[in-house]
């Protein structure tokens, strides 16, 4: 009895290869779970195909340069891996970074490939372009460009275009020195102004080089375009003088004065009697002698035209008489006029 017990105490001890385990035998028993866990979902895991763009990120551009040229800010990159990493893709901000902190100005060639892109393991780069992105720099330099307004066509007969005032006049605009010393002032797209008879303002968009647009865009200014009539100096004889404010009749000696004036082109043209355009008179006020008095000329306010100017009035005065005061002949050499 006792040797049978022996022999199953024999046939129950544990195999050499427990017998003799390392040291961490668990540990290790984990990470080759883990491993051929790993391997199943990397490599045993189907694989697929993916086109991605990429975006160029410059960094530690230096603030006295700019890039002036137009580049590709994508890369287009296809790309395999297991599905879940490149699904797992879509959520990721992956970029090319490009390192300018030691640029100068001057030309840079950006080369990509495979390492150029920090795509996260398990992902495969099969093809991408473009392999060479170019870029130029320029020094950024800032500059004060006049607006210069563009006109075609003449405003309607017997009007003038005295001037167009645009706001802003000027622009200052930064950008790469090479492109701005292109310029030395901006233009508006052409102003038409076939038929103008009066002021009017307009929005008109500056006329842009391609270069420039990129620079601010589509910018607009306000041209505010003075138009007026054109002017005739005429002289007009016989204007007759009004008395005005006199308490008792009174007589006027000339009474009536010639007018050299500056009258609308298109007043002269309507007009049948330019004195009709015209008035004279002088305040006589207080009177109670015979007193020279200045005349005062002023011209009738039409709208839709330009004020008449007064250039010159003779007499400049004239010699106003209380009637009681005046001798019987006199009215022979003088006009009455009663109180107004």
């Amino acid at each position: 009895m006792e040797k049978l017990a022996r022999q199953v105490t024999g046939l129950m001890k544990i195999p050499t290869i427990f017998k003799k385990r390392p040291k961490n035998w668990v540990l290790k028993c984990i990470s080759l779970a883990l491993s051929v866990l790993l391997w199943y979902f990397v490599v045993g895991e189907e694989q697929v195909d993916m086109n991605v763009l990429v975006p160029l990120e410059i960094l530690n551009l230096p603030s006295d340069l700019i890039i002036s040229n137009q580049y590709k800010k994508d890369i287009e990159v296809s790309v395999r891996g297991s599905r879940s990493i490149i699904q797992d893709l879509r959520n990721r901000n992956i970029t090319r970074p490009v390192d300018l902190s030691d640029a100068k100005p001057g030309t840079i060639v950006i080369h990509n490939d495979e390492n150029s892109i920090p795509f996260p393991s398990g992902v495969k780069i099969q093809r991408l372009q473009p392999t060479n992105i170019t870029l130029l720099l320029d020094k950024l330099v800032q500059k004060d460009f006049p607006i210069v307004p563009v006109t075609e066509g003449e405003v309607a007969p017997g009007y003038v275009l005295k001037k167009i005032y645009l706001t802003p006049d000027h622009l200052v605009i930064s950008g790469p020195k090479t492109i701005l010393d292109q310029e030395a002032s901006l233009k508006t797209y052409l102003i038409n102004l076939d038929g103008l008879d009066r002021s009017t303002t307009l929005q008109i968009h500056l006329n842009l080089r391609p270069e420039f647009l990129d620079l601010i865009g589509e910018t607009v200014v306000t041209a505010k375009l003075e138009v007026h009539d054109k002017m005739e100096e005429r002289t007009v004889k016989n204007i007759p003088i009004n008395v005005r404010e006199a308490g008792v009749p009174v007589t006027v000696h000339p009474d009536s004065v010639t007018v050299t004036a500056s009258i609308p082109k298109n007043l002269i043209r309507d007009t049948p009697e330019l004195a009709m355009l015209l008035r004279a008179s002088v305040s006589a006020k207080d009177i109670h002698s015979s007193l020279r008095l200045p005349v005062t000329v002023s011209g009738v306010n039409v709208p839709g035209h330009d004020p008449i100017k007064i250039l010159s009035v003779r007499p400049t005065e004239v010699i106003v008489t209380p009637i009681l005061q005046a001798n019987p002949g006199s009215k022979k050499n003088g006009k009455t006029n009663n109180s107004k």
